[in-house]
């Protein structure tokens, strides 16, 4: 039987397999170098320019409500839409409340293997933001609840109507190895009654609340980090803003329908005596927005419905 002649790969082919061979080796050279290096690239951002806090690792400034934080141009995922993320769960105690009464909301953040959390860290001086407002986006409420050493949460809350409610819990997680992860979580609150929901306001980018106006400029747009300045202005002229938990403001943005959940932090000084934040929102749609500020040891919500097209 007559021997098979060797194959002998020509010169082009075996041109073409040294530089697919040097591409993958440079690739894996770089990928342990990154590793070794403990570098992530990421891209830049106007937001990663607003905070006045220390932020979890691995994150820039963000949007609360979301785990990482939004690069200009990239849609921020919102929060509070579910009870349970990245191996936490939000545990109420009770979940209906006396219409117009005064009650006590408890609850506790248990851990993938329902333990209660006890480890939170201080973000814009308190370890836990509290968030309540009801469906039709009104009575919204921004709270600090205390905990008690076995985890448990508890704040004072007067639900004024009947309907169903949602309250974000939006925190710092510290792991037992020191790493730390920012979530909203969400759930819903029943107040029995007859619902009657109250139509949304019209979008406006001025208001009046507690005899301060209360004006932005800006344009929300889906998808895009874009810039929102806020101006306070008293019955005299200009207010003088306080800084309100270590800013001198906070921007709550609650999408209708889902009431998708995002907390947006300013820049760390005025600019010209106005409040600037940079907001990504999610998607298309209306959006409430709330304006929490201080004047004269004081804190005053005003409100806006914003339209992005």
């Amino acid at each position: 039987m007559p021997e098979q002649a060797a194959t002998v790969p020509d010169r082009s082919t075996v041109r073409l397999a040294l530089v697919v061979g040097g591409l993958v080796l440079a690739v894996l050279l770089g990928f342990g170098l990154g590793r070794m290096n403990g570098t992530t690239t990421t891209g830049g951002s106007p937001a990663a320019l607003t905070a006045d806090h220390t932020h979890p690792p691995g994150t820039g400034a963000h949007d609360h409500g979301s785990v990482t934080g939004a690069d200009q141009g990239a849609a921020a995922e919102p929060g509070g839409l579910s009870v349970s993320s990245a191996g936490y769960t939000l545990v109420p105690v009770a979940t209906e409340f006396p219409a117009g009464r005064p009650g006590q909301l408890r609850f506790q953040v248990r851990d993938v293997q329902r333990r209660p959390v006890t480890r939170f860290a201080v973000v814009h001086d308190k370890p836990m933001h509290l968030i309540v407002v009801r469906r039709d986006l009104t009575g919204y409420q921004h709270l600090h609840p205390t905990m008690a050493a076995d985890g448990t949460w508890t704040v004072p809350v007067t639900l004024a109507q009947p309907g169903v409610w949602r309250a974000y819990a939006d925190f710092t997680v510290v792991a037992d190895n020191g790493g730390q992860s920012a979530l909203t979580l969400g759930v819903d609150l029943v107040v029995p009654g007859g619902y009657e929901p109250r139509p949304l306001p019209a979008p406006a980018t001025s208001t009046t609340v507690d005899g301060f106006t209360v004006a932005y400029q800006g344009s929300p747009q889906a998808g895009v980090t874009v810039p929102l300045t806020f101006r306070i202005d008293g019955a005299d002229g200009d207010a003088v803003l306080e800084r309100y938990l270590g800013a001198y403001g906070h921007l709550v943005a609650l999408r209708e329908g889902d009431l998708g959940y995002l907390h947006v932090h300013p820049e760390p000084e005025l600019a010209d005596g106005q409040v600037k934040f940079w907001l990504t929102t999610p998607g298309p749609g209306r959006y409430r927005l709330y304006l929490d500020f201080q004047v004269a040891n004081k804190v005053h919500t005003a409100e806006f419905t914003a339209t992005v097209p």
